[in-house]
């Protein structure tokens, strides 16, 4: 055993840099694939006593004792059963003797205030929201600056010469920021994670001995044991490399509330070997997150974006949902994605969010062999779903798609017009009597300017998106002012309905407001309808 890890050692340090894939040829075998695929270049681990009192991993040089000798460090057995592990089977308190690691309270943050700095690329910023996920499950709070912060955790590249420059620049600048904590203060803690902390970390120790913690990229859920060991006194390292990791299992949470964008990571790593790149030697082996947890980070995103639609008072509640077909046959020859219930699982999930949005969709009549059950099924979906605004079209067979070299288009031109026409009824119908449901109301109404009919009347669009027309007339500048001013466009309106079609909205113009003004309004009016008043 002890041969074998001398060999992958041997491998990990050998100058033509090929350590992943030579290790992981070795890795194929038997319980010796289970290593968690973590490695560490140019060491193997030994268990030592930290001034906490508990064991942990630290690097040591290979033992250089006889053959089968394992007196100078651990057997592959103990190496295997006390690893950690990625996160997925490693918890404490198991019947199992305790991890090489801290665990429950004693790596809990305590409140201490973390500040993350990050440099580089998307995958860094993903990177930072991962490993502020960890830490704030462990009990840290976020601070909005380096001075008020205890512990600050720089996410660094190493892609140029001139990012890793940048951070020894910033280093500089926090050993000031370090020297000029007063003992009342909890200590600074200062941590490099990412890329830079993998390929550089014996000079980082040597060359900034302010420096307590060092994370590699796969390294973050060991974060609460180092920042731990870091309080203790001493410096904590972890830079080990895996073939497995993805953090697949712990979601991003966003470092800067104000980020207006969301990345989601789909995999770690590069196997691609460029001649320029340091990434596969900073970041290991490519892989892939499962698509599990793709979907939930996804459903998460939406969620956030749904929400915000129901709360802005500046965001159309509006949402264009095109579902192309009603029949699950004709979706999956489309090659949609989805099935008709999963598109009205997610209508009414939509809905259940945002209490009355307005639902525009796209529909094709006539694709490749559709029956007439599948046509019927799509009129049934419209008199379910009832959508505002619809867009339909008969389906007209298009060079160089699939369906163009792999299908058939059997339905007949006068089948598919027929069809079309129908679906249109039924849009009609059921957008009609959705549109009267909104007659004696107010509604907050954005001018776009003249109506194309009558120079004599206005158009604007309502909160759903629904075209409003109503007189060209100066109406008082807020609910209680007796002052008229002109509307012109881009002018907030208040309109009571008093005419509905299928396609449009007509009103008589109130007054102007504004989208704060009229908020407060119709939360007013909610209230008095829910007290019965």
């Amino acid at each position: 055993m002890a041969a074998f890890m001398s060999c992958a050692v041997a491998l990990l340090a050998a100058p033509a840099m090929r350590p992943l894939g030579a290790v992981n040829r070795l890795l194929l075998n038997g319980s010796v694939s289970r290593l968690h695929g973590r490695i560490e270049a140019g060491c193997c681990a030994s268990v030592s006593r930290s001034a906490v009192g508990r064991r942990q991993y630290k690097p040591e040089r290979p033992p250089s004792g006889r053959k089968g000798d394992t007196a100078a460090g651990l057997s592959l057995r103990d190496f295997i059963q006390r690893a950690p592990g990625n996160g997925v089977g490693a918890a404490c308190g198991t019947a199992q003797e305790a991890p090489p690691y801290l665990c429950g309270a004693a790596v809990s943050g305590g409140g201490r205030r973390v500040y993350f700095e990050t440099y580089g690329c998307q995958m860094n910023v993903n990177d930072t929201e991962i490993a502020w996920s960890i830490l704030q499950k462990n009990g840290y709070v976020k601070a909005s600056n380096c001075a008020e912060a205890d512990v600050i955790l720089l996410v660094t590249c190493s892609i140029r010469e001139k990012a890793e420059q940048t951070i020894w620049n910033k280093l500089k600048q926090l050993a000031s920021l370090k020297s000029k904590r007063t003992k009342s203060q909890v200590p600074l803690k200062i941590g490099i994670l990412g890329c830079m902390a993998e390929r550089l970390k014996e000079e980082i120790l040597e060359k900034e001995k302010l420096v307590d913690v060092i994370a590699g990229p796969d390294s973050y859920r060991d974060l609460p044991r180092l920042l731990t060991v870091a309080e203790a006194g001493q410096k904590a390292v972890n830079v080990l490399l895996s073939l497995d990791e993805t953090y697949a299992d712990v979601m991003p949470v966003q470092v800067n509330s104000d980020t207006k964008s969301a990345f989601i990571s789909v995999m770690r790593g590069c196997n691609n070997m460029c001649s320029y790149c340091i990434v596969p030697f900073t970041r290991g082996r490519e892989r892939s997150r499962p698509i599990s947890s793709i979907e939930q980070e996804i459903r998460m995103l939406s969620d956030q974006v749904l929400q915000i639609i129901q709360e802005r008072a500046n965001i159309c509640k509006q949402i264009h949902l095109p579902a192309q077909s009603g029949s699950t046959a004709v979706l999956k020859a489309m090659r949609r994605g989805y099935t008709r219930e999963a598109y009205l699982e997610l209508v009414e999930h939509i809905r259940r969010i945002i209490p009355g949005v307005s639902l525009s969709s796209d529909f094709i009549a006539g694709f490749c062999d559709e029956t007439e059950d599948d046509h019927l099924q799509t009129i049934s979906l419209l008199r379910q779903v009832r959508f505002n605004v619809g867009y339909l079209f008969a389906y007209s067979l298009r060079k160089k798609t699939h369906s163009y070299h792999r299908l058939q288009d059997s339905v007949p031109a006068i089948v598919k017009q027929r069809r079309l026409e129908e679906l249109i009824t039924v849009f009609r119908e059921e957008a009609a009597q959705l549109n009267s449901e909104l007659i004696g109301t107010e509604q907050l109404v954005l001018v776009e300017g003249a109506s194309k009919r009558s120079k004599l009347e206005l158009c604007g669009r309502s909160d759903g998106n629904i075209k409003v027309i109503f007189p060209n007339v100066e109406v008082p500048c807020d609910w209680s002012s007796r002052m008229l001013a002109p509307i012109r466009t881009g002018d907030y309106i208040s309109v009571q309905i008093t005419f509905a079609s299928s396609q449009s909205l007509k009103g008589i113009p109130i007054c102007h407001t504004t989208l704060n003004s009229s908020a407060k309004m119709i939360s007013k009016q909610l209230r008095a309808v829910s007290s019965g008043q």
